[in-house]
């Protein structure tokens, strides 16, 4: 029996959302065929089956948040022709043995009378004992009703049953109490899914409630009235509000980026660089190009070549920082971000400064195809050591882009466009421009040191040679 785990997607992910299992118990699986669908902040993509076999038993249900490394489920060897062994039906609890029923009383016998064993085990009645007088005795008082269930506490994190680390810190983050929270996961479990439709109910009914009648307003004891305050306006708007949850991986990002602000200490220098040589190259393989390889030909591949080298002059930006100590890497493995329809995802392409341009340019294309198809690894999307970001193909000259944590530095590169520039000599000519923003944690690099890292990589790719592919 094999155990399958959540996998890590990334450095800083600590968990995953298993949004949909695309087997069944008892279906037979092959090996790296797509078992079930996760969703993070880095990735949100199919994960393949380890081994071939029978899926033979499901522990996590469609829409759970756990922790990596958790097991989701496991894959038998089929021995058992592919059905799974039947779940252990859990024995109903105890419950408190049913009072059997008076046959005494209904017979004319006196109730202090037992009639067999079981009446023995059962709670012994006590007959009601009347006065000599002509006023009868009260009979007892009958047991008093068991006490109301307690009230659930304030965060119920008591009453709700166990609750994920993600919602325990949604609850305190947005300050819910649990208790009000239906829960629909098993066992009447509280989900994160949960969660969001509660915010989204009470956000709706925030919108609709009425505006609170006018308090009195408490006069001066002098000659003159204390007027008024006016009536606080509606909102103009509140009719056109429309309110929904985010997405697991937008929520992702959202804590990604909050928290990246937060740790690194983030400056942003651009540059200018003249990209003519590098588009004569291109116009004039362009063609070739695609022929020989099946995909196009763009300026990104140029820069990561250029990064790559710069890398290894200057290896701190190939760097980390563990405390007081600095993590240098042994091995360039650059992150391209790559835009989604719900998102980001930066899959990483390794040992970058080893491949020439065309190279480059297969990776980056094979991993963006991956990438918006859901096929990317899980060791596909982790060990990136740099990042750059391509925000110039939607025609942004230039950004601030946030570092991608652990990392120290990120290089954004902006749309390449012909302009009218002046050359040698102080004539005017049209030349193909852009700008490349670095952006970088302050805490270890200097501004100094990241402008001769730009430098380095501008002079590479405004001197590329025109036979260098």
């Amino acid at each position: 029996m094999i155990d399958v785990e959540m996998p890590q997607m990334g450095e800083s992910i600590t968990e995953g959302t298993l949004t949909r299992w695309l087997k069944k118990p008892g279906e037979k699986v092959e090996r790296d065929e797509p078992l079930f669908e996760i969703s993070t902040d880095k990735v949100d993509t199919e994960i393949p089956s380890p081994v071939a076999g029978v899926l033979s038993e499901v522990l996590v249900q469609e829409g759970s948040t756990v922790a990596i490394k958790t097991v989701v489920a496991r894959i038998g060897d089929g021995a058992s022709n592919g059905k799974s062994a039947p779940a252990a039906v859990a024995p109903p609890p105890p419950s408190a043995q049913p009072e059997p029923p008076n046959v005494q009383a209904a017979e004319g016998v006196p109730p202090s009378v037992g009639v067999g064993p079981s009446a023995a085990a059962s709670e012994v009645k006590q007959p009601v004992t009347t006065s000599a007088g002509p006023y009868p005795v009260q009979p007892p008082p009958s047991p008093a009703a068991p006490p109301p269930p307690p009230t659930p506490q304030a965060d119920g994190a008591e009453e709700v049953g166990p609750l994920s680390p993600l919602v325990r810190k949604m609850a305190r983050e947005y300050n819910i109490d649990l208790a009000q929270v239906k829960g629909t996961g098993a066992g009447g479990r509280i989900t994160k899914q949960d969660v969001e439709a509660y915010m989204s109910s009470q956000a709706a009914r925030t919108y609709s409630a009425p505006a609170p009648p006018p308090q009195p307003v408490a006069t001066s004891a002098g000659p003159y009235p204390v007027e008024p305050p006016p009536a606080p306006l509606p909102l103009a708007e509140s009719a056109k509000v429309r309110t929904e949850p985010m997405s697991n991986m937008r929520q992702k990002i959202a804590e990604h980026m909050i928290m990246s602000k937060r740790t690194s200490a983030h400056v942003t220098t651009v540059h200018r660089v003249d990209m003519t040589k590098i588009a004569k190259l291109r116009e004039k393989s362009k063609a070739e190009f695609q022929a020989r390889n099946g995909f196009s030909l763009t300026f990104l591949p140029f820069v990561a070549a250029a990064a790559a080298e710069a890398l290894r002059a200057f290896p701190i930006f190939n760097a980390s920082i563990d405390g007081k100590n600095i993590v240098y890497f042994k091995e360039i493995n650059i992150g391209i971000a790559v835009a989604l329809e719900a998102g980001l995802i930066v899959p990483v392409i390794r040992h970058a400064d080893e491949k020439n341009v065309a190279g480059l340019q297969r990776s980056i294309v094979d991993l963006a195809t991956r990438a918006r198809s859901r096929q990317l690894k899980p060791d596909e999307v982790t060990g990136g050591t740099f990042s750059i970001t391509n925000f110039g193909s939607f025609g942004s000259l230039f950004a601030t882009p946030v570092i991608n944590q652990p990392q120290v530095a990120i290089l954004g590169v902006g749309a390449v466009e012909k302009v009218a520039a002046v050359v040698e000599g102080d004539a005017i000519a049209i030349r193909s421009q852009a700008h490349l923003a670095l952006t970088f944690d302050h805490r270890l690099i200097d501004g100094a040191l990241a402008d001769q890292f730009c430098q380095k990589v501008k002079s590479i790719l405004e001197n590329w040679s025109l036979n260098i592919l």
